[in-house]
């Protein structure tokens, strides 16, 4: 039984305004429930997956790269965008090892979510990596980045000193941080 109907938007049409290399952007017309109309603007995307990996002495590895979004640095975890068809997990493997060198032993699904549903589509995949074991990194040719090994403590205080600000990120420092309280019993 839909409970909602009474809140659902009708596309009227819609129209691709900008087409890019990650994103698309889309012009909607929609009927509101009211029996008004309004216009939306979407960002569609194909999606993509961050990894928090912590090493044997439980360190996140991290990455701090540039945000031209931003205009400044900033930490964040090892992620990227899916490619057509390809799998959220063999994604995150192919970006953990990419962008920080590192190969993961075990995998877990931590969590699926979208980041900013409000103007866009993106569905993130958010995956646990143990076991890991070192290697060359090979960031993509337009990607430069400082992979940093952090304590849960120095990134929190990343994230209070404002370094470390993306939701993937912050999401994860709470999932590492009730993972660990779990584990004491």
């Amino acid at each position: 039984m839909n409970t909602d109907r009474h809140l659902i938007e009708k596309t009227i049409s819609s129209e691709t305004i900008y087409e890019g290399k990650i994103i698309k952007v889309k012009l909607d017309e929609v009927l509101l429930p009211d029996g008004k109309k309004a216009k939306r603007e979407i960002v569609t995307h194909p999606g993509a997956v961050a990894v928090l990996a912590l090493t044997d002495d439980n360190k996140m590895v991290a990455v701090r790269q540039f945000r031209k979004p931003l205009e400044r640095t900033i930490v964040e975890l090892p992620a990227g965008k899916l490619e057509p068809g390809e799998e959220p997990l063999t994604c995150a493997k192919r970006e953990l090892q990419e962008e920080t060198g590192y190969q993961a032993s075990h995998f877990v699904h931590l969590s699926s979510f979208y980041t900013s549903p409000g103007f866009a589509d993106e569905l993130l995949h958010l995956y646990l990596a143990t076991g890991l074991k070192p290697g060359p990194a090979r960031p993509d040719e337009d990607e430069n980045v400082e992979v940093l090994e952090l304590s849960l403590e120095e990134a929190h205080e990343l994230h209070a000193q404002g370094e470390i600000g993306d939701a993937k990120t912050v999401l994860a420092l709470f999932a590492w941080e009730n993972r660990m309280w779990k584990a004491r019993g």
